[in-house]
């Protein structure tokens, strides 16, 4: 299933998945599509943007943990700059 899921950890649940390690992702306002080839996890740290998909709109902000599944086909709009901590399993 190609479901975009968004929570709002705590703290100790980002130091135990080790995120501040995880690399910096940028991008300015802007709006493309997009395929996940890789399931990705990643975590909001600024910005805002709204993710397409053919069943819904997922809405995320700072402090947001995103979870893309493998297989997803997308549109990024991006409202407002993003920078983002990511990794794909």
């Amino acid at each position: 299933m190609n479901t975009v899921t968004i929570s709002k950890p705590i703290r100790a649940e980002l130091e135990a998945k080790g995120v501040i390690n995880w690399p910096v992702w940028e991008k300015e306002v802007s709006r493309f599509d997009w395929y996940y080839d890789h399931e990705e996890h990643c975590y909001i740290l600024e910005g805002h943007f709204v993710v397409e998909t053919d069943t819904n709109n997922y809405e995320v902000n700072p402090g947001d943990y995103v979870v893309f599944p493998k297989g997803l086909q997308c549109i990024w709009d991006i409202k407002a700059p993003v920078r983002k901590h990511y990794r794909f399993v």
